[in-house]
């Protein structure tokens, strides 16, 4: 996922639950166009939007920032690199949640057939 070590310059997030576009743009190192360009490019970018239309990200969404940040600055990566990258990421979280969650299913059902028995 993230490697901190590509952000050390980059100051630490606050416990905060919510955060304003230029609060994420100091907090990343990056300015407020470029993160309204890539929620359009990223689809893992998704802040919520209230009245005004005015953005707030959360915590996940400034850790996937800072990734998309290293990937594009520090690693070379293009967008199309980075969607590429970040996809795989995902589909790798997904796969290994899916199978914690068929184990736990096992177990459960070998649980309830001791039980049966």
């Amino acid at each position: 996922m993230l490697e901190l070590s590509n952000n050390n310059e980059l100051p630490a997030i606050p416990a905060k639950r919510y955060f304003t576009i230029g609060e994420i743009s100091d907090l990343c190192g990056v300015k407020p166009h470029v993160l309204r360009y890539w929620e359009q490019e990223f689809t893992e970018l998704s802040p919520v939007k209230r009245r005004g239309n005015r953005r707030y990200y959360q915590r996940h969404d400034v850790l996937i920032i800072r990734q998309i940040r290293s990937l594009l600055y520090e690693q070379g990566y293009t967008i199309g690199g980075a969607k590429a990258y970040l996809a795989r990421d995902n589909a790798e979280d997904k796969s290994t949640q899916t199978k914690q969650l068929i184990r736990l299913m096992v177990a459960e059902l070998e649980d309830i057939l001791e039980l049966l028995k």
